[in-house]
């Protein structure tokens, strides 16, 4: 078996001395193998075309919204904690807004608290994608049935 090993490790079998002509063989026939191509050169310049998305389509980027905000119906627990409103007491039907980093607490009857346990990463982790867009906050209240 040793043997066996050594004699492998003298140099290339006659298999792999074959596979490196034909190799060679090839590499003179494909352009794509061998040495590199010069690329075609035009005689005019490609057009200018604008391929992004139509103004429709675009989304805005985070840059360009004040904030974001999503609807919460059921109670929302916070680290063992059920999170209520601090002047009526509403624990479940929130809008849950983010903007500027912080994360806001808005129940049923208009109240809002910031919730400091709570952080851009888990609203950006527990919210889908965004299905409108709107100028005004009373837009996008009265978008949520708020």
């Amino acid at each position: 078996m040793f043997h066996r090993i050594r004699h492998r490790a003298k140099g290339p079998s006659e298999v792999e001395r074959q596979l490196a002509e034909l190799v060679a063989q090839h590499e003179q026939k494909l352009p794509w193998i061998g040495a590199p191509t010069d690329p075609p050169q035009s005689a005019e310049a490609a057009p200018v075309v604008d391929d992004f998305l139509p103004p429709g389509l675009r989304v805005p980027s985070h840059d360009q919204v004040e904030g974001r905000m999503m609807p919460w119906k059921q109670p929302l627990v916070i680290g063992g904690e059920m999170a209520a409103c601090s002047q009526c007491g509403a624990y479940r039907d929130w809008l849950i807004l983010s903007t500027r980093g912080e994360i806001w607490l808005r129940c049923r009857a208009g109240h809002q608290q910031q919730e400091t346990r709570l952080d851009t990463v888990w609203f950006n982790r527990n919210s889908g994608p965004a299905d409108a867009t709107h100028a005004t906050f009373e837009d996008c209240l009265r978008h949520l049935g708020h």
